[in-house]
């Protein structure tokens, strides 16, 4: 495998794009939105700086890399020579649907397609096309660059040589591969999210402020970040829909999301994109929010 396409230019596909052409291959970055495209590189861009600061890359390879990346707005042509397709497009059902019927139609027949979703079933995905023993998922963690995971997620038809192909090109990229199975959530999310979600629950009901819950994490269970800044982080939009993901499939009421974070989302305080969900990040930093703000 040497050509990869990359579908969507947001944080995690910009992230995938970067480490791919860090290590050497030819990446193909996809966005109906050209400004998103221009975004993307910036990001990569002041990312790998980032890296040449400390000296974790050479002035070279920064080049390299960049060079090592075309971006289009045509999904034709974006994918039309890719050994690997990698879609991490917004976490939306009917939309990959939608890309993995086209991806099948535009690819050449021994191009694997993966995906990088948090927690959509990989077997629908791969109902869409001829080829499901090809289709299967890539789940990065974010931020890309930094995180050494990659869940490979088998779908109900992903064949034995499709698995082992994306655990060796994983190894290639000098990430962690993990291998799970088809279930909603998968592994990191089915215990995640329930976690994030119980402590929005407990802020909801009053047990504790913000800060509290996360210090408590913190400090008594050597976690690196608090759930409710985590939730912010990865953005509450995409919290809630993992949690819907989670809950019509298991049709148990543990997975069901707190009304606090359904009101948030409906109130577009979405985290760190929108600059306001649990902390208040408008001035750059991460600031508290009263904490009976939430109980309105």
């Amino acid at each position: 495998m040497k050509n990869i396409s990359v579908i969507g230019a947001g944080t995690m596909g910009n992230g995938i794009a970067h480490v791919f052409a860090q290590n050497g291959f030819t990446v193909s970055l996809i966005d109906l939105n050209g400004e998103a495209l221009e975004k993307a590189l910036q990001t990569i861009e002041k990312n790998l700086e980032r890296l040449l600061k400390k000296e974790r890359i050479t002035a070279e390879l920064k080049e390299q890399t960049l060079q090592r990346i075309q971006t289009f707005t045509d999904l034709k042509k974006g994918v039309s020579q890719a050994d690997l397709v990698v879609e991490a497009a917004t976490e939306n059902e009917s939309l990959k649907m939608k890309i993995f019927k086209e991806l099948d139609a535009f690819t050449k027949p021994t191009c694997i397609l993966a995906t990088n979703t948090s927690s959509i079933s990989i077997t629908k995905m791969a109902s869409q096309t001829q080829r499901p023993d090809k289709v299967i998922g890539m789940h990065f963690m974010n931020p890309v660059p930094i995180m050494k995971l990659v869940e490979v997620i088998r779908g109900y038809q992903t064949s034995d040589k499709t698995t082992q192909q994306v655990f060796e090109l994983s190894k290639t990229l000098q990430k962690i591969p993990l291998q799970v199975n088809d279930y909603p959530g998968f592994i990191a999310n089915r215990i995640l999210m329930p976690m994030i979600n119980e402590a929005i629950y407990s802020l909801y009901q009053g047990v504790a402020g913000v800060e509290e819950i996360d210090q408590i994490m913190k400090l008594g269970m050597a976690h690196p970040m608090g759930p409710l800044q985590l939730a912010d982080f990865i953005g509450l939009d995409v919290c809630l829909s993992i949690l819907n993901v989670l809950y019509d499939g298991f049709k148990l009421d543990k997975y069901a999301p707190c009304p606090l974070l359904i009101n948030m989302v409906l109130a577009n305080k979405l985290g760190r994109k929108s600059k306001e969900g649990f902390y208040n990040y408008k001035h750059d930093k991460k600031e508290l929010i009263v904490s009976e703000d939430f109980l309105r």
